[in-house]
């Protein structure tokens, strides 16, 4: 975890928190001492994988045949 000042993060904190979002993790610190610590949300992070579980039902009500899939393909080539 990287530290950093209290004023620091009052200072830079729209670039903190997307940092934050990125994955990175601070101790905000004052004079010094730790005082809090700034970590990814979890609800976030079951955001995105409940997005992700719907797309991927949604995908499966929608077949594809193996010919559309050939063409798809073969379209990606040129």
């Amino acid at each position: 975890m990287k530290q950093i000042g209290s004023y620091d993060a009052k200072t830079h904190l729209p670039e903190i928190l997307r940092r934050v979002e990125a994955g990175e993790m601070f101790t905000i610190t004052n004079r010094g001492k730790p005082i809090a610590d700034l970590v990814p949300s979890r609800a976030s992070a079951l955001l995105k994988a409940q997005t992700a579980i719907n797309n991927i039902m949604q995908a499966k009500k929608h077949p594809v045949s193996d010919k559309t899939l050939a063409d798809l393909k073969e379209s990606g080539r040129k």
